[in-house]
């Protein structure tokens, strides 16, 4: 029945839609030199082929509609949560009522504070700076991506030149409009002829909106797949052109016979180490002796498993990565002995008796970041904060513990937001200003894999299960 449903719409715009190879009197033939046309009527495969390009391509055009209605339902949105909320008495209530409206876009629809404050952006131009590009967006001629990147190009603009930078792309009668509808380019060469546009016609000077745009320079981590990450960094060009220039040349210096890294390689290294300062290790990836925290699971501290550590903002790293870790001086890790059934942590190795720093790790092990909901932070600074008020007779136990970074505590006390229950071995959720329940992310424990020692110890009428509760002599770290 679906499928019936998508046909019944998508027919009258696969009905209207000549393809262009097929038009009568344009003589375009196939590579054996016999016209598309005939091709198209005489071999089935073919037409089935071009219809199913035109039913995507149609589909594309209907994927633009709803995009447009969700900016101006996020419009209406912002407009009735600033009816709700009385006036801000100062910036900083201005600031919490704008973070707490973003948390709550963000949960509804499932994804991060930074898309949902985006989106927010975005929305905001468009229906009220743009509305030659919301209404092209709504007729299906243009795409969402190409709605952005006109939101992008516009940003800091003033209203005139705004309008100017539109017209040009999406209003066939302006003067010297552009040619060729802008919805045919793919979005990244769209993008490429309006930020040339934009840099021609720009009312204020490349140098002025270069100072402004210096203060904006800044350095982000991203975790990927396989034990890696992305580092990217924003800088002035000049900068950025310098430091690729001297990897490269640093990276050739070091290419030899003997050399089996790639260039590539050679100048990733090369930047790690200029930034981590392991001149004594050439010849290899240099790791950092900062702080950083490492969860080692037992056995494969030991060795005896192949199982995954866990680097603090960063996720499971090799446990070869975390002994070498280890070995070069990383100032903190720690000793999980974990729960046969389900991986939950049971006991961590610790240093000190202090029950407030135990506890503090144990939070990190339970939650495994901040509890708030699409929220990543992994970092170490992550603070500490009773679910149920100390003032309101809140015990500083485990289970009235959350740990939310800096951003989500500041949101918690200065906005609606309340958190809610936890338990030892789930993190508390959170209760929205408007009534709706949103349940902390859960980490993906699972059982820990041991070596075939151990199933011989089993079978031989060892306890594996007491001896992963903590009785294997382990040396502490």
């Amino acid at each position: 029945m679906e499928s019936t449903t998508a046909d019944e719409v998508l027919e009258p715009i696969t009905a209207s839609a000549v393809p262009a190879t097929a038009r009568p009197g344009q003589g375009a033939a196939g590579g054996d030199g016999i016209p598309n046309e005939v091709l198209f009527r005489s071999d089935p495969l073919r037409r089935r082929k071009n219809l199913c390009l035109e039913r995507l391509a149609g589909i594309a055009r209907l994927e633009a509609r709803p995009a447009a209605e969700k900016v101006q339902i996020v419009a209406e949105l912002v407009e009735v949560s600033m009816a709700l909320e009385p006036p801000a008495r100062s910036p900083q209530e201005a600031t919490a009522q704008e973070m707490a409206l973003v948390a709550e876009l963000a949960c509804a629809l499932t994804v991060g504070e930074r898309t949902a404050s985006t989106l927010l952006t975005e929305s905001h131009a468009l229906t009220t700076d743009l509305p030659l590009t919301l209404s092209t967006l709504q007729a299906g001629e243009i795409s969402w991506q190409h709605a952005r990147v006109m939101g992008d190009e516009t940003t800091n603009l003033d209203p005139s030149a705004a309008q100017a930078l539109e017209a040009h792309f999406l209003d066939p009668e302006a003067p010297n409009p552009a040619r060729g509808p802008a919805g045919e380019l793919v979005p990244s060469r769209f993008r490429h002829k309006a930020r040339i546009w934009r840099e021609r016609h720009h009312p204020d000077s490349i140098e002025k909106r270069h100072t402004r745009s210096v203060a904006d320079r800044r350095l982000e981590y991203r975790p990927d797949r396989d034990g890696m990450a992305w580092l990217s960094a924003y800088l002035p060009a000049p900068t950025a052109s310098g430091i690729w220039e001297q990897s490269t040349r640093a990276a050739r210096a070091m290419q030899g016979p003997d050399e089996p890294r790639t260039l590539t390689q050679l100048r990733a290294d090369t930047v790690a180490t200029w930034l981590l300062g392991d001149a004594e290790n050439p010849s290899g990836v240099p790791s950092p002796r900062a702080h950083v925290l490492i969860t080692v699971p037992v056995m494969a501290l030991l060795g005896a498993t192949e199982e995954s550590a866990m680097l603090d903002g960063y996720g499971p790293i090799p446990p070869s990565m975390a002994r070498k870790l280890i070995a070069d001086g990383a100032e903190s890790f720690h000793r999980v002995l974990i729960d046969p059934p389900d991986g939950a942590p049971l006991e961590i190795g610790r240093t000190s008796c202090r029950v407030t720093k135990a506890q503090r790790q144990w939070l990190r092990l339970r939650d495994g970041k901040c509890p708030f909901p699409g929220c990543h932070n992994q970092s170490l600074d992550n603070e500490a904060d009773h679910v149920l008020a100390w003032a309101e007779g809140g015990s500083t136990g485990i289970s009235n513990l959350g740990q939310p970074c800096h951003r989500h505590h500041r949101l918690r006390h200065t906005s609606g937001w309340t958190p809610t229950g936890a338990t030892k071995d789930e993190a508390p959720g959170c209760i929205s200003p408007s009534g709706r329940r949103y349940q902390s992310e859960h980490p993906d424990w699972e059982p820990p894999t041991w070596p075939d020692w151990a199933d011989w110890a089993a079978e031989s009428g060892g306890d594996v299960q007491h001896r992963s509760a903590g009785t294997l002599p382990v040396a502490d770290p």
